[in-house]
């Protein structure tokens, strides 16, 4: 299973509308990368793809990522937790 904070949902959101104004075909898709995810920009899903809805936006996520998608300081960096994990305090700028 995968979750998303709320400071994820935003941060995917506002990288989704960045994105399309660029390629209106981009998605967003989650995969794996060494012990984390990272998150690229594709037109298509791979077969194994699961789609997720996160907020009004749709995206694709590597079969078998599951934990938590949170966000870390600096510069809005995506990672992924253990389930159940505490979700990370966003600092005032």
């Amino acid at each position: 299973m995968i979750e998303f904070t709320d400071w994820a949902r935003e941060i995917i959101g506002k990288a989704h509308s960045a994105a399309r104004r660029l390629n209106p075909q981009a998605q967003i898709r989650l995969a794996r990368a060494g012990s984390g995810v990272q998150a690229v920009l594709v037109e298509q899903p791979e077969p194994d793809d699961q789609r997720v809805a996160v907020g009004d936006v749709e995206i694709y996520v590597e079969s078998g990522v599951e934990g938590l998608i949170d966000i870390e300081e600096p510069h809005d960096r995506i990672v992924l937790k253990p389930a159940g994990s505490p979700h990370n305090v966003r600092l005032p700028h």
